[in-house]
């Protein structure tokens, strides 16, 4: 059996002020390296007036096997220090999402700088509670394992497809084309038996990809 993962429940965003300067942590969940550095970009983009934006993130390594398990993929660990002092903003943000075993999750703090030079100890600080802040402000669950896969059969098949989807609570988006598409998310453990029941239901006339 494939075990859950810590992760965030969803994007959310804390501040609080430090000896003049204004920290806001910034957190998302992120399934892969693409994911992460548009939630970077988009940051940047909405606070590009701030004196820096420093990024971390924990995500599944877009270069190893695709097929495997996200609990199993190879992880990405990702900091910049976005102009602050060498290890005292990126790095303290990755070591709260180590320490937290966070992982599938970016977050991003900005800093407004307040005119007191703050230390390296005091940056450390400042970048680590702004990161521990913006994960509670998400909220932290755990994640079971999924795969994703794309399905394709013709409409008399449909109706018999989306049927079994239902039945096993599988989150799927169906696109209506010259054939009916289907996206599907499923728990590790169930795909097998899920794949297996839908060739049998379409006498093996779905097509079934990742």
């Amino acid at each position: 059996m494939v075990e859950p993962y810590r992760t965030v429940a969803g994007r959310a965003r804390s501040a609080f002020e430090v000896r003049g300067s204004e920290f806001i942590g910034h957190a998302s969940p992120a399934a892969s390296v693409e994911d992460a550095e548009a939630f970077v970009e988009t940051i940047e983009a909405e606070f590009a007036d701030a004196t820096h934006n420093v990024p971390a993130y924990r995500v599944p390594d877009d270069s190893s096997d695709r097929g495997s398990p996200e609990s199993e993929a190879m992880l990405r660990e990702y900091a910049s220090d976005d102009g602050e002092p060498s290890g005292s903003a990126g790095k303290p943000c990755l070591n709260v999402l180590q320490g937290e075993e966070i992982r599938n999750a970016v977050v991003v703090v900005t800093r407004y700088y307040g005119g007191t030079n703050l230390g390296v100890g005091g940056l450390v600080r400042a970048y680590s509670r702004a990161t521990k802040e913006a994960i509670e402000a998400a909220g932290v669950i755990e994640e079971e394992p999924a795969r994703e896969l794309d399905l394709e059969c013709v409409y008399d098949d449909s109706g018999t497809v989306r049927g079994i989807l239902e039945s096993t609570g599988a989150d799927f988006e169906a696109t209506y084309g010259e054939d009916v598409s289907f996206e599907v998310r499923v728990p590790i453990d169930d795909a097998e038996e899920l794949e297996d029941r839908l060739r049998s239901a379409t006498s093996g006339r779905i097509e079934i990809g990742e």
